[in-house]
């Protein structure tokens, strides 16, 4: 198993991975155009933030990706931890765990001060995951404004 950063040729297989995760997310509908369109912005720039890719063999199995901004409550640069998915076929077997542990380290690498992320307020498992991994759940409430 190998985690490295995202490239172009990746999108498809990153592509296929986002239209698993948003048919389970309430919030998301798969559209593989959109999906691409925005994978390919954030792999071309990387001040923006960087996906990272999980490899078991020429398989991609994992994705998880890390947004970039700056928090005035914090003074400096933190990050947003999105879209991470492990591949049904290869859970449970710690992949989870090591994809998350390498973007907790990319974050430290960048000068990230925090990540916060958002997930399925119903999806217990993901939170407990999350919670054993050191996140807390916050006193914020997100709300959107779609356009």
């Amino acid at each position: 198993m190998v985690i490295e950063t995202a490239t172009q040729g990746d999108i498809p297989g990153l592509a296929d991975l986002l239209t698993i995760l948003f048919t389970q997310e309430a919030d998301f509908q798969p559209d593989t155009a959109r999906q691409a369109k925005g994978l390919r912005q954030i792999i071309e720039n990387p001040q923006i933030g960087h996906i990272l890719v999980m490899r078991q063999g020429e398989t991609i199995s994992g994705m998880v990706n890390l947004l970039y901004t700056i928090s005035t409550a914090l003074g400096g640069r933190v990050a947003i931890l999105e879209d991470m998915i492990v591949h049904p076929d290869h859970r449970g077997g710690g992949a989870g765990s090591l994809l998350l542990d390498a973007a907790k380290e990319l974050a430290k690498q960048q000068g990230c001060l925090r990540i916060t992320l958002l997930t399925d307020s119903i999806n217990d498992a993901a939170i407990r995951f999350y919670e054993r991994h050191g996140f807390r759940r916050s006193a914020m409430t997100p709300l959107r404004l779609v356009f």
